[in-house]
C-alpha cells in the first residue's frame, strides 16, 4: 500500500480527534472509560502539530502519529488508523519507518497502549517491551536496534 506522512496542521485537529474517538472506542468502553467528549478533548488539549504526521494513504487521510523528543528518548502517541485500513500492514510499515529513524539518532522509543489493546501485539512485534504498568495503560518502550557494521 503507498502511502506518505505530510506535517499535520492546526486544520487537523478535529479530524484526528474524531479518529481517536472510534479507534479507542472499543477499548475504552471495555475498560469502561469511554466519554465522547473527553476521548476527543484529551486528543485537542495535546495535540502538537510540530510533532505530528498525517497518514495518508492512496491520496486520502488514513490515519495520524506523533513522535514527540523528550528527556528519555522519543514518546509514540496518537498513533491510530482508520478502521478499514487496520490489519493490512499500513501501521507496521509507519512504525518500522519511524523506528528506523530513531535506531539511526541511537534514541529509546516509549508508548503506553490500554490494557487488552490489539495495538500492543504490534508494538511488541516491532521489539517493544513492557516497562510498567496499571489497570489502564501498558508503558512500553524500545531501545535502539544498531545497524549492522557493513562488510
Amino acid at each position: 500500500m503507498e502511502w506518505v506522512l505530510r506535517s499535520a496542521g492546526p486544520a487537523d485537529v478535529e479530524t484526528i480527534a474524531d479518529l481517536r474517538a472510534a479507534v479507542m472506542r472499543p477499548d475504552l468502553e471495555r475498560l469502561g472509560r469511554y466519554d465522547e467528549n473527553r476521548v476527543r478533548q484529551r486528543l485537542r488539549d495535546s495535540f502538537s502539530a510540530r510533532h505530528t504526521s498525517v497518514i495518508e494513504a492512496g491520496g486520502a487521510f488514513a490515519g495520524c502519529v506523533t513522535l514527540r523528543p523528550a528527556d528519555d528518548g522519543r514518546w509514540l502517541e496518537h498513533f491510530y488508523l482508520a478502521p478499514r485500513l487496520q490489519g493490512r500492514g499500513l501501521g507496521s510499515a509507519v512504525l518500522g519507518s519511524l523506528l528506523r529513524q530513531a535506531d539511526a539518532d541511537g534514541e529509546p522509543v516509549r508508548l503506553n497502549v490500554l490494557q487488552g489493546s490489539a495495538a500492543r501485539r504490534l508494538y511488541e512485534r516491532h521489539g517493544f517491551t513492557v516497562e510498567s504498568q496499571d489497570p489502564v495503560d501498558v508503558f512500553m518502550v524500545r531501545q535502539p536496534v544498531a545497524a549492522p557494521m557493513p562488510c
